[in-house]
Formats: structure tokens, sequence, C-alpha cells
């Protein structure tokens, strides 16, 4: 017999399979000799009181083995001679969208402006050592995109057409481990991601599908309104190459040359909201203290705290996001002379500081510019992130300011130890962040502080600047077919293209964009 319960138990109890199997007899009355298994469906943790429990949902098998699968399986077949699709990019949008066209019988070839998964560490630890930022290979381009070294997290709140749980079993498939199925904010970590995207690429191999890394799109070839493929440069070799095909363009919120490109060419964007802030990071016992009500913090049991705030000042939104507990602060900047700070976190989540971005709603409208202009939200990121950049002394040291100090408007004359490896420079972010964003920062900080005691501290520093939050930019497509407005056959995917806003979403947009792809070549055939 197979029996599903919900249960509100103890972090110990959750702790281990036998302490479950133990509980889940003595609650419901089950001889516990007959219990062969136990598996967590669903689990999440409810500490709005003194005393934290954790909410499961376990499937019992009484007087039964298992026999079915902890996930779904996807069957991929061989695709070799059939009609391809180009990929522009291999982030999650672009992985998803590739794996998906296998699915439908029909062959991506993928072209990655980065290096792949493993070789990308090289040009990341080069940041940290000699602040030297490599424009092709860099926390954002690669494989794996921004995703694969800056987090890893799977929690969204799209409400996107397509199945969330479907791409978590995918990851799943490819080496993730099944408890993402069960949290309620699943995490694969950034020690863990890379293999994961390296089993993905191998299965888009293994079908027929190709893989060409290091290789830049430069040009969309058109005619007649229809994309006819891409032209793109060997950036090993400098040559010249042409692929044939639709085009899912899936390149990510930070590849700004593309989106000069296509401002250029006149196929039609337009600027798009953005948010900006900083990268807040806190002593991680601290936020267990405040999280779970508790001098000793987390415990053995709990897991590193996490938190969510999100108010209103003047009209706009301030809210934290990507909160990363017990991570790091990275450098994410794509070019010279720009700072650019992210969070990221390992899989244990364990070291002694957690971080979120701060962050505040700014709208196009909120920005001098010409409002024609649909890169007016880029120049405004490029602008802030120069200015960071001579803040921190012309190098990836950050300008960094504690909390309490900020909100005060005073200078911090000494910083607290923090995780951000190239280093901090104390700086007056109060004074040269936009008007805008620093003082709705402020009062959002006061806000936050009234809501949880102990918040708003000079023990937490403020990392300048997070600007890549999203896209600064919409590629505009159609709502139904999904290619774009003007060129049939082009199909602008996942964060890069203002559709998506983090892995999971991008992951079902590029689903979505391969479904309506093999669609249109149905239609043309």
């Amino acid at each position: 017999m197979i029996q599903e319960y919900q249960i509100r138990v103890q972090p110990v109890v959750a702790s281990s399979e036998q302490n479950i199997r133990q509980f889940v007899a003595e609650d419901k009355g089950i001889d516990a000799r007959t219990i062969n298994a136990v598996r967590v469906l669903k689990r999440s943790i409810d500490a709005r009181q003194r005393t934290i429990f954790i909410n499961l949902t376990v499937r019992v098998y009484i007087n039964e083995i298992p026999q079915d699968d902890e996930y779904v399986l996807t069957e991929y077949g061989d695709v070799s001679g059939k009609p391809t699709v180009v990929v522009v990019g291999e982030g999650p949008g672009g992985l998803f969208a590739s794996l998906r066209l296998i699915e439908l019988g029909l062959r991506p070839i993928v072209l990655e402006r980065g290096k792949n998964v493993r070789d990308r560490k090289v040009d990341l630890a080069n940041i940290k050592k000699n602040q030297a930022v490599d424009p092709e290979s860099n926390y954002c381009f690669g494989e794996g995109g921004a995703g694969a070294y800056s987090d890893g997290k799977l929690y969204t709140r799209s409400k996107k057409r397509g199945s969330i749980e479907k791409i978590l079993n995918v990851f799943c498939q490819h080496g993730a481990s099944t408890s993402i199925l069960a949290d309620a904010h699943p995490h694969i970590g950034t020690d863990k991601l890379p293999k994961v995207i390296e089993n993905m690429r191998e299965t888009i191999i293994r079908c027929g599908g190709e893989v060409h890394f290091q290789t830049k799109m430069t040009r969309l070839i058109i005619n007649n309104d229809t994309i006819v493929g891409v032209e793109a440069i060997n950036l090993v070799n400098g040559r010249e190459e042409t692929y044939h095909g639709p085009v899912i363009l899936a390149t990510g919120h930070s590849a700004r040359d593309v989106y000069r490109y296509l401002a250029e060419a006149k196929i039609e964007i337009e600027a798009k909201g953005i948010a900006v802030g900083v990268r807040l990071e806190h002593p991680s016992q601290l936020i267990d203290q405040i999280q779970y009500h508790s001098k000793q913090g987390r415990g053995k049991y709990l897991p590193a705290a996490e938190y969510s705030f999100v108010t209103q000042v003047d009209g706009r939104g301030v809210y934290s996001f990507c909160m990363c507990p017990g991570g790091f602060v990275i450098p994410a900047a794509t070019d010279k002379e720009q700072l650019v700070v992210n969070g990221m976190s390992p899989s244990n989540r364990g070291t002694q500081w957690s971080n979120s971005g701060m962050v505040v709603e700014t709208r196009p409208e909120d920005v001098e510019g010409n409002e024609n202009d649909p890169l007016r939200m880029m120049h405004f990121q490029e602008q802030l992130e120069r200015s960071c950049w001579q803040q921190g002394n012309m190098k990836q040291t950050a300008p960094a300011q504690r909390m309490d100090d900020f909100v005060r408007g005073k200078l911090s004359y000494d910083l607290p130890k923090s995780s951000y490896a190239p280093g901090l420079i104390s700086s007056p972010l109060h004074f040269w962040l936009p008007k805008q964003v620093s003082h709705r920062l402020q009062e959002g900080f006061k806000k936050f502080g009234k809501m949880s005691r102990g918040f708003l501290t000079n023990e937490a520093v403020m990392i300048a600047t997070e600007t890549r939050t999203s896209s600064p930019v919409r590629i505009l497509r159609d709502r139904e077919t999904l290619q774009h407005v003007q060129i049939h056959g082009l199909f602008p995917c996942g964060e890069g293209a203002g559709y998506a806003g983090g892995i999971v979403s991008a992951g079902v947009d590029g689903e979505r964009c391969a479904e309506m792809c093999a669609e249109y070549l149905s239609e043309i055939r």
C-alpha cells in the first residue's frame, strides 16, 4: 500500500528518513516494520513563531518496495539529419530550448560566445586575482549563463505558461539532487550546477545537435522579413562562420552588443524597466537569529535562514532580490571600466555571510535621456556601473558603506569583514548613487528595520552596485507565436529578451520558444 500524508514536525524529525519513518508510524498508528521507504514530496519551513516547524508531504511505502522513479524521465531521440534551428546563447533559456527542440525532432545548433562551463573557472579566478575582466568569459558570459556561477537558485514566482516541474525534472535527470523537487525554494548550488550543465550539453551532442563555444553572433541574416540564419565569428581563430535556420535568440541580460546591433539594424526593441541598488551583506548568524527568533541561531537541523522584504517608497517598489544565505558577493562586470556585484551560494550554504540584492524599481520615465531611445535604460546602467568603477579606485574593489551609516548619511570610517574577494573601499554611497535610488533605499531600510528588529545594523555592509537584475531592453515579440513582431522565424527568448527573470522562468520560456519554432517550421515546410 502507498499512502501520502501531510505532517508537521520539528526540524530534528525532518532531518532524516529514519526519523520521519518513526514519526509517521507513531502518528498514523502503522507498524514501523511494515514501512519500507518514505519519500519527501514537498518540504517547507514555518518560522513565523518561536517554535520552528517543517511542513512535509510524504509518500509512505507500506509493505511495498518503491517501483516509481523519483523524477519524470524525458526521452531524447537522435535528431541527426533533421531540420536545424540556430540557438544563440547557452544559458538556461538556450539549454532548455535546445533540449525541447530535440524532443520535438529538430536539430539545435547552439552558438555560445563564452567558454565551456569548466574553462570559465580560470577567467573567473582571474577577476579575483588580477582584477581583470574578460569581456567574453565572466560571471555572465559562457556555458550555463549568469546562473551557472551566480547561485543556481530555482525558485520562481513566474506564472508563465509552461511546466516548472518539467524544468526541475530535467535538471534531476542530468544530475541535480531530487531534493529540488520537494523544496519550497529549490537550490542546486554554484558548486553542483556546472556538472549538471555539462550533462545537458552532452545530451544535446549525443542526440546529434551541435554546440560551438567561443562563437559570437555578429549579424542576423534576413531575407524579406524572414530570418534564414546568422553570421558569427570564431573568437579563437577569427574565422567568419554562417549557420542556417530559424533563430532562438537567448543571449542573456548583459549582451549589450546584441542590443546595440538590433537598434542599429532597426529591429524593433523598446526600453524596459529595471531594478537598481546594492548587495547587502549581513553575518549569516545574525540573519539566522532574526529569522529563527533565537539567540542560538539556526542550530543543528535548520538551513541558513532566508528573508524577503518588499515595500513602496514614493511610488516605486523597494525590495530584496536573489537572497543568498550562507553565500558570497561576487564581481559580475562584463567589460572594462565597469563594476557590478551579484550574489551566489554553494549547495551547503555554509559561509559566515548572507547577502541579498536590495534594489529600487526604476522605470524608463525615471531616467534622463531621449524618450525615443530604446537603449536609454542600458545607457543608465552603463553610466552607473562606470561611476561605481571610478569610486572603486578604477579596479574591481567595490565601494561600500555600513548599512546604518548609509541611512544616516555618514561615511563609514571602517568596514566589516566581507565575502567579496577583490576587496572593499569605504565610499559615501548615499552621496553618489542616483538620488531616486539612494533616498528610496534609505527609507526602505528604515521600514525593514521596523519589520525585523536587528536587521538595520552597522554590522551589515552595502556593496555597490547591483544593476543586472534584469534586461534593460525588451525585444518585441508576438504574444501567440513568440516570433519577433517584424521578422518571421526569429524567437526572442528568456531573460535577455525581457521575458524571464531567473533560471527556471528562462527555462520555461526556452521550452515555449522551441515549441513555437517547431510549429513555425511545420507551417513553412
